[in-house]
């Protein structure tokens, strides 16, 4: 299949960007790509074998249609209105068509220094590619609606940070890099027209279907509530948390974007602030369905001019059912239970509460849950925890609850291992592969990649460990 790029955020959209090329890297080599996207956008295995340097992978050519471009756009950042902002390390190269209607996007993170840079270098380093790579790849697995990683391209250009590290290359593929930001810009520029322009072609290139509708952007605007209430409460049930939840790092598509300081739980720790600079615990992970919801508030404000204010505060007004409806379908996935009863909440609240008051390893945990048979009148999780007693009196509620379905022990194991990872991205095994990246041996990379790949399949290995006294000392920051 030949590869086919198009231009359209170019073509039809002048004024929200500025049209510029990569700016390579000294001695640039490709590291990792990922096969498996690359066979599902048909990408010919030999373009991962330039004749020299690192290629497109690299920014040193373009296919044919490429356009590359910087986007730009504003935002709030931990609840502050930060002003432009926009494309200040990556370049959208151009919009890939699949013979089946499909496009994907190809931006190309660390690509050198753009009008939207500010302060910074306009580069990305090796430590942040591999997380952002191993954290989506890790997400698309666990069935969570995620920008994906196809490329790892590293280099000799030096890069400071905390301190100095090698400059490295991200390509980032997802449906649209359409943030919430995009149309903050333009509506404190005072630009209406603009907005609803941005909001007209966010409507003809991923929601076709509303074109001709009366309400198109009512009805435009409730799906985009409806999707982000789905994915943050996707989040929560596996206990990711994503670390800087700032309106320009929203995807209007819900997809999980701009990885980071992000953390899944180790520990269950409701109130977890896996991003070291978020000083106040804004983006603790107790606090993202609000979160969300004050972003989706932030998006309405600047779509108002041309949208009901009462259809707008209506669509808002679903997000926390939509949130919670999808949350509770989760959890008693989790919890093994196949109808829905008035109390249900009650057990897994229950639950929640004796693995705050232990630290409870969270994944760990609901995965030996899964163990569970509903006659037996001792759990295998029961070891797991000190207050015996508390455990046990949780245990015969919970048990009594799944003999009230009447469903065999097998059936319901099958469930329960289809919804409880054996495996999440630990930041210690982030932390282990990068650490050996960085030292010029990759195959610690590749393994774990290939690992997070089949998260719900046993492991007798330290992928479904619980993380060393290190690992959970490990602090993560914006520059992560």
């Amino acid at each position: 299949m030949t590869l086919s790029f198009t231009a359209h955020w170019h073509d039809e959209l002048p004024g929200f960007y500025t049209a510029l090329k990569p700016t390579p890297l000294q001695n640039a080599r490709l590291i990792w790509h990922n096969d498996q996207l690359a066979d599902t956008l048909g990408v010919p295995p030999a373009l991962f074998q330039p004749s020299e340097g690192a290629g497109v992978w690299g920014g040193e050519t373009l296919l044919p249609g490429m356009n590359p471009l910087a986007q730009v756009y504003s935002g709030h950042q931990f609840g502050v209105w930060a002003g432009q902002l926009g494309d200040g390390r990556g370049i959208l190269l151009g919009e890939q068509q699949l013979p089946d209607g499909q496009s994907f996007d190809w931006h190309l993170k660390g690509a050198g220094l753009t009008p939207y840079s500010r302060m910074g270098d306009g580069r990305a380093v090796l430590r942040s590619t591999i997380r952002e790579c191993l954290a989506s790849e890790a997400m698309h697995a666990l069935g969570i609606p995620t920008t994906r990683a196809l490329s790892i391209v590293t280099s000799d250009t030096p890069v400071a940070r905390e301190t100095m590290e090698q400059g490295a290359m991200l390509m980032r593929v997802a449906q649209s890099h359409l943030r919430f930001g995009h149309f903050e810009h333009f509506y404190y520029r005072r630009e209406p027209e603009k907005v609803r322009q941005l909001a007209d072609y966010a409507i003809r290139r991923h929601w076709p279907a509303l074109q001709d509708e009366a309400d198109k952007y009512r009805l435009w605007f409730c799906d985009v509530v409806a999707r982000t209430a789905s994915m943050i409460a996707r989040w929560q049930s596996v206990g990711f948390a994503h670390g800087v939840m700032n309106t320009d790092n929203m995807s209007i598509l819900g997809l999980t974007f701009d990885y980071g300081p992000f953390g899944f739980l180790d520990d269950y720790q409701p109130g977890y602030i896996c991003n070291h600079s978020d000083y106040q615990g804004r983006y603790s992970f107790d606090n993202q369905p609000a979160v969300g919801l004050w972003n989706l508030q932030r998006l309405a404000q600047s779509l108002s001019p041309f949208i009901d204010v009462d259809a707008l505060n209506d669509a808002l007004d679903t997000y926390q059912d939509v949130l919670l409806r999808e949350f509770g379908k989760l959890m008693r996935g989790k919890l093994g239970l196949i109808t829905q009863e008035k109390g249900d909440n009650d057990i897994l609240n229950g639950l929640f509460s004796l693995m705050a008051r232990e630290g409870s390893d969270y994944t760990r945990t609901f995965r030996m849950l899964n163990q569970t048979e509903q006659h037996s009148s001792a759990s295998p999780l029961r070891d797991e925890f000190i207050d015996r007693q508390a455990f046990d009196d949780w245990y015969q509620q919970y048990r009594a609850r799944l003999q009230r379905d009447n469903v065999d022990d097998a059936a319901r194991q099958a469930q329960m291992n289809a919804a409880n990872p054996a495996m999440v991205l630990r930041n210690w095994l982030a932390q282990r592969a990068i650490e050996q990246t960085e030292k010029g041996d990759y195959a610690e990379l590749h393994r774990l990649h290939s690992a997070l790949r089949t998260p719900f399949a046993d492991r007798d290995d330290d992928y479904v460990s619980r993380p060393p006294d290190w690992g959970k000392r490990l602090e993560v920051s914006c520059s992560s």
